[in-house]
């Protein structure tokens, strides 16, 4: 069986409280080997860090856009502390889930929250830098303010989580040490011109991951009609990354366990602290 390697999964999701340990379970048993769990805010810090321990799995700590609203005033600093206080952890592997979202209307207007959304963007890419740790990068509407980001402050390289700019803004990303991230968003028909650039991206370019419980694949979403007949959207859980990397495998044309080689490979490459574990 193929192994694989989830490089963005929030297991700490309440959509998993209630049955954790079997929604990992199934995760091993189809080749998940390891989950890298990406923190959302300060207060989830010390949890997102209990999980990847208990699960065997890795973590990430960080403050995403959609949150930096709600963020403390000290957010940052406790940020800091964390990842001092975590310096020898070989599970932690990056600074994140932080970057920018420009999708997010309130977040996208000029303004106060814009700034800062950017602010907290560049002060933990800073703290990235000074605790030399690779950074997951939300990247949603925003990829040219992300790289000018990126060259302002200069980190050891990361994911571009949930990839979806051009290539040129993709190739931009790899030549400053990045891979880029890609799941549920693929295995979707009408995608198509995402679908042609993960087939024509270097192999090397690419990681798999599903940002469970959010961007279900395809043979899990509900149309709008089924929904409005009582129909829900699956859970996407991190036991759906083999079929999702399989979809990617054939609009490549790479053989299965090739492919999931490639892709670990990339994974240890963006995150390097991954392959202790």
């Amino acid at each position: 069986m193929p192994a694989w390697i989830d490089t963005h999964c929030h297991l700490d999701a309440p959509e998993f409280a209630a049955d954790i340990d079997a929604v990992r379970a199934r995760a091993a048993d189809r080749g998940v080997r390891r989950c890298v769990i990406p923190a959302v805010e300060a207060p989830a810090f010390d949890a997102v860090r209990t999980l990847a321990h208990r699960l065997d799995d890795a973590y990430a700590l960080g403050i995403h856009p959609m949150f930096v609203a709600r963020a403390d005033g000290d957010a940052l600093a406790r940020l800091d502390a964390a990842l001092q206080a975590q310096t020898d952890d070989a599970r932690l592997v990056a600074v994140g889930e932080i970057g920018l979202d420009y999708f997010v209307p309130e977040l996208a207007a000029p303004g106060a929250l814009r700034e800062r959304q950017e602010h907290f963007y560049r002060e933990q890419l800073r703290l990235a830098r000074r605790h030399g740790l690779p950074v997951v990068l939300h990247v949603r509407r925003s990829v040219d303010q992300i790289l000018k980001g990126l060259r302002e402050v200069g980190v050891a390289g990361g994911i571009a989580h949930a990839f979806n700019g051009s290539r040129q803004q993709a190739d931009q990303l790899l030549e400053m040490g990045f891979k880029l991230g890609f799941g549920g968003a693929v295995t979707y028909e009408r995608a198509t011109r995402l679908r042609a650039m993960a087939a024509q991206l270097p192999p090397q370019a690419i990681v798999m991951e599903t940002d469970a419980p959010d961007i279900a694949p395809q043979w899990l979403y509900a149309p709008a009609a089924q929904r409005a007949a009582g129909g829900v959207i699956g859970r996407n859980e991190p036991g759906e990354l083999p079929r999702v990397a399989a979809t990617l495998a054939a609009l490549r044309g790479a053989p299965l366990d090739e492919w999931a080689a490639q892709t670990t490979a990339n994974a240890l490459a963006a995150l390097p602290r991954l392959a202790a574990l």
